[in-house]
């Protein structure tokens, strides 16, 4: 059997020295959510994406500094072998390369029209009679769509003429996220990783569990159990936190697991195949997002006080959604102990404002403005001490960086709205939870199951649940 191997030169970046052989080397990169966000709103929009991959995409940039490299062994010039090459362009292995490939792709899209993001530098947009097209960019894979068929394919055929394209299509399958179009709205999913990592830790066999974490686990630092392998371990929360990409009904779980990897024990590993477990029962759910969604912005907070059993610290649970469509969340443990629960939620809520500016920023590249953004607590102390000052004696031993919330209460960019606890959708972050909470969390928040399931239905019930819960709180 011919096997065909691809040889490229490369440079050896680990010899440059800052200051001589580069001196900036940051490239911008779209972040998850961002991807995320592009894709409900071209789902709610209701135009498809079109993916391209620049092949040799470093060696398009060009390179400011002086850089020279030698010769490769065994392709010495006949006629000049002590001299060296002189770069004009880069080369893979230079730590500037994604930098001057970042550079020279956002030279060309300015020349062509295009407006670079406000927030999101790996955003970029052009307006056209009444027609749009956005492009997001990730390193050398570009994904792009728009209002008009016309517009799209011009821009195509200009990048084609301007870089070598690999791939022009429909946006299949993206930073190893699955994604089926269809009449009613978008499915991202990540299946075929699920089995994959299913196969590869020999859980593929293993027994289902209904929810990734069990109410009664209360896991600690477990000092006298008995050690397993670090490298085995460590794999397995790494292959878990890429999971979490569209998996949000597992990030709480893997989270938890994630803090005990410098001294892991039989424990721990026990919670983890837990979460593998729970995987072999639902390895088809990934995110919805329904075509026609309202593009509204909201946020939900909770807090788990005192949650962790070593420090008491308190657990953080966030939540952004686009309409019907979820495209951030998070589940983090504070980095100061709460002495309150009211403390622990007003913390909660600073962060989600936080993330709730970022994206109201982004989304006015995409031509989208909001008044003040709704952000849903369930605790109505923690509400009363962003809007009423006179707590202020019972609070002044938070740190000032949390009181922003109450900053940004009063210019009006957010309103503090309190929602029952049983509605708190960021509640599926904070801790574990029963069967029946669990499941019915997971559906609100858009996690399904694309297979067997009618999509028209879904996008009905979802929207009308919104409506009457937004209905409720109004």
């Amino acid at each position: 059997m011919v096997v065909r191997n691809k040889a490229r030169l490369v440079a050896q970046g680990f010899s440059q020295k800052e200051g001589i052989d580069y001196e900036e080397t940051f490239a911008p990169v779209a972040r998850l959510e961002a991807i995320r966000i592009l894709l409900a709103f071209a789902a709610s929009k209701g135009f498809k994406l079109q993916q391209m991959d620049v092949k040799s995409a470093f060696l398009n940039g060009f390179i400011e500094e002086e850089v020279y490299v030698r010769q490769p062994p065994g392709f010495e010039s006949a006629r000049f072998p002590d001299r060296v090459y002189k770069l004009s362009k880069a080369l893979y292995g230079l730590k500037q390369a994604p930098r001057a490939w970042y550079a020279r792709l956002k030279s060309f899209l300015l020349k062509s029209g295009f407006v670079m993001g406000s927030v999101d530098k790996t955003l970029f947009s052009l307006s056209r009679g009444g027609d749009t097209l956005i492009i997001q960019i990730y390193v050398d894979d570009i994904i792009f769509g728009g209002s008009s068929h016309a517009l799209v394919s011009s821009f195509a055929e200009k990048m084609s003429r301007e870089f070598e394209m690999s791939l022009v299509g429909e946006l299949q399958f993206f930073l190893g996220l699955q994604i089926k179009h269809g009449p009613e709205g978008t499915f991202v999913h990540q299946a075929k990783y699920t089995r994959d990592i299913l196969k590869k830790f020999e859980m593929g066999d293993s027994k289902p569990m209904t929810t990734p974490m069990s109410t009664n686990t209360a896991l600690d630092a477990d000092e006298d159990g008995e050690a397993v392998d670090h490298k085995e371990f460590r794999g397995m929360i790494g292959s878990l936190l890429y999971l979490t990409a569209t998996r949000p009904d597992i990030q709480f779980a893997v989270c938890l697991c994630a803090r005990y990897q410098a001294s892991p024990r039989t424990s721990h590993r026990q919670a983890v195949k837990c979460i593998f477990r729970y995987l072999k029962f639902t390895p088809e759910l990934g995110l919805w997002y329904s075509l026609g969604s309202s593009l509204s912005l909201r946020g939900f907070s909770d807090a788990d006080h005192a949650g962790c059993r070593i420090d008491r610290k308190s657990t953080s649970g966030t939540c952004q959604l686009l309409g019907t469509s979820l495209v951030s969340w998070s589940s983090h443990k504070q980095a100061s102990v709460s002495l309150s629960t009211t403390e622990a939620e007003y913390i909660a809520a600073a962060s989600c404002c936080s993330q709730l500016l970022w994206m109201k920023a982004t989304l006015s590249d995409f031509g989208l403005r909001f008044g003040k953004i709704p952000l849903l607590v369930d605790s109505t102390s923690a509400i009363s001490v962003a809007k009423n000052p006179v707590l202020h004696s019972k609070t002044k031993h938070i740190d000032v960086r949390f009181h922003f919330l109450r900053d940004h209460y009063e210019k009006g960019d957010i309103d503090l709205v309190h929602v029952a606890s049983e509605n708190q959708l960021a509640d599926i972050f904070t801790k574990p939870l029963e069967f029946g909470t669990f499941v019915h969390l997971r559906g609100e928040l858009g996690v399904l199951q694309d297979e067997g399931v009618d999509n028209a239905l879904i996008k009905g019930e979802i929207e009308s649940q919104w409506t009457g819960l937004i209905a409720l709180l109004v």
